[in-house]
Order: structure tokens, then C-alpha cells, then sequence
């Protein structure tokens, strides 16, 4: 009985192994295992260190002198996109942006003297250029009350024409010019404009009537440079009183003849009064009736003398 048992047991277990191995054998057949596949990604970029960034130390502006110009300019010198773009720069453009020389402004647009300053921009070349002083509208309002209207048009452009130098000159470079400095307004002597520098940073300027100071910088390029100072400029000519006209010469040359000198002394004496007094010179014709007098009585006399003889 144990043997049947035994024997029914081993035939089972060979079936079932029989039965697993078909049962794989299959399942292999109909669907292979497939190696794991594995999907490459794109390399990584190399990074590379950037070089280390250097500082940089901002350089202190001179004391008393701003060097920044208020409209700048691109490195080419060519005026920056604040500037209106066309064939020449424009000085009124230029002062516009600034914000503060609406004073200066109109008086430049008043006088037309603006025009006169673009053409010689436009002609300058080589060591040409313009230099032009600019007060501020708080500079203007100093002057004593009315006195911008109390100037004619003609003092008026020397006034702007005693703020203009006929070449460009750097703001290092004032060192290099001689006193007194020839303006556009003339070489006269009340005309003169006296500038001095300190230690190539400060720069001032005396007129006779004022002295003032360069305070910062408006716009430079290669051909125009315009300043800030802190007064108007007023030259002597506008302050001190007008010259005086030369007299006329006289319409006759030597000396007068002596009847018309006594006469002229005859009339002076009698406006301030009719007696006469010892030292009087008489009039030529007072003189010529005292001699006919004395010529009548002589006659008279010697007519007697010999009338008395005779009788």
C-alpha cells in the first residue's frame, strides 16, 4: 500500500514538473525577455569659470568744479541721443536740455546772435571751435532790477558776445591763455576778461565790474564748450558811465581876429553886469567913436587957438 502511495506521488510530481517546463518553454516562445535598454542623454554643457570681476574706483570730482557735463556726449564726440540729430549742433538744444538758462536763452533768440554762433560752428575747423559762459536764471535775477531792459539791443549782443570765447578751450587748458583774454565782444579796454587757475581744477574770472567762477561743465566736444559760472559777466563798458563824445574842432584854425575877441569879452562882461570897472577891453566900435570924440575936439581946439591968435 505505502509502495502505491509512494509510486502515485513520484508520477504526480513528474507531470507537474512535466507541465511547469511546457508551460515556460511557451511563455518564452511567445513573448522573448528583451535586454533592458537604456536611453543616452545628451552630454551636459562645460561650464566654464568666469574671470573674477575687478573693481572699479569712481575718481573724485575737483572741488568746486563739476567735471560731469550736464547734456553728454557719446565717446565719438557726436552729441547723444538727447541732442536732436542733424548736420550741426544747436546751442539753443543744448541749454534746453540743461533746464536752467531760459534767461540766456531768450536773449540769444532776442538778439539773433544764436545764428551768428551756429554758422560758426558750422566754419570753424581745426583750432576753431566756440567757448561759451553760461549764467544760470538764479545769476540773472542777482542784477540790480531792471537792468536787462534799461540795455539796448547793441549792449545787449556785447553782453552775450562778452560771454563768448572764438575758440574751444578744454576745461585744462584755461591755464594756457594770456590775459586779458580777447572775447567776441572786442579788444577794448572796458572790454577786458582777466582768467586764473588753480592747481589746473578751479577757474576764475574778473571783469573790472565782477569776479566769478567757472562752476561745472554744461557740454564739450571737439569743436564747442560750454561752462556753468556762478555771475553774469558784466563788463566796465555796461557799468561805468558813457564816453563821453569828442568835441568838434573849430571852424576856423589860428587865433581869433581882436575885434571879434573883444567884442566876445565885451558881451560876457555886460551879462554879468553893466558897470565898468578898470581893465575892460571896449568894443571896437566904442573905440572907433572915442577917436572921432578926440579927432572932433582937437579940430575944435586948434580952430580957437587960431581964431585967438588972429585976433
Amino acid at each position: 500500500m505505502n509502495n502505491i502511495m509512494q509510486q502515485s506521488l513520484i508520477s504526480t510530481s513528474f507531470f507537474l514538473l512535466a507541465i511547469t517546463f511546457y508551460t515556460t518553454a511557451s511563455l518564452a516562445q511567445l513573448s522573448p525577455i528583451q535586454p533592458p535598454t537604456t536611453t543616452s542623454s545628451p552630454p551636459l554643457p562645460s561650464i566654464t569659470a568666469s574671470p573674477p570681476l575687478q573693481a572699479t574706483t569712481a575718481t573724485a570730482p575737483s572741488p568746486g568744479l563739476n567735471t560731469v557735463p550736464l547734456v553728454p556726449t557719446t565717446p565719438t564726440g557726436a552729441p547723444s541721443p538727447l541732442i536732436p540729430k542733424g548736420p550741426t549742433i544747436d546751442i539753443i538744444s543744448i541749454l534746453q536740455k540743461a533746464k536752467r538758462f531760459s534767461v540766456l536763452i531768450r536773449l540769444l533768440k532776442t538778439t539773433q546772435l544764436i545764428n551768428q554762433l551756429n554758422s560758426q560752428l558750422v566754419s570753424s575747423s581745426g583750432s576753431g571751435g566756440l567757448t561759451i559762459f553760461a549764467p544760470e536764471d538764479s545769476d540773472f535775477s542777482k542784477l540790480k532790477a531792471g537792468f536787462l531792459n534799461s540795455l539796448s539791443d547793441r549792449q545787449k549782443v556785447e553782453l552775450l558776445q562778452f560771454h563768448t570765447l572764438a575758440s574751444f578751450i578744454s576745461i585744462s587748458n584755461f591755464d594756457t591763455l594770456t590775459n586779458p583774454v580777447q572775447t567776441q565782444a572786442g579788444d577794448d579796454a572796458r572790454l577786458q576778461l582777466n582768467v586764473t587757475t588753480y592747481g589746473g581744477n578751479q577757474v576764475s574770472m574778473a571783469t573790472g565790474a565782477v569776479n566769478a567762477s567757472v562752476t561745472g561743465t554744461v557740454y564739450t566736444d571737439s569743436k564747442l564748450a560750454i561752462y556753468q559760472v556762478d555771475k553774469v559777466l558784466l563788463p566796465l563798458d555796461l557799468v561805468l558811465p558813457a564816453k563821453a563824445p569828442a568835441l568838434a574842432p573849430a571852424p576856423g584854425k589860428g587865433l581869433p581876429k581882436a575885434g571879434k575877441t573883444n567884442s566876445s569879452v565885451v558881451d560876457d562882461g555886460s551879462s554879468a553886469g553893466s558897470d565898468d570897472s578898470d581893465g575892460k577891453v571896449l568894443p571896437a566900435e566904442a573905440s572907433k567913436a572915442g577917436a572921432v570924440v578926440m579927432w572932433v575936439n582937437f579940430v575944435v581946439f586948434g580952430m580957437v587957438l587960431v581964431g585967438g591968435v588972429v585976433l
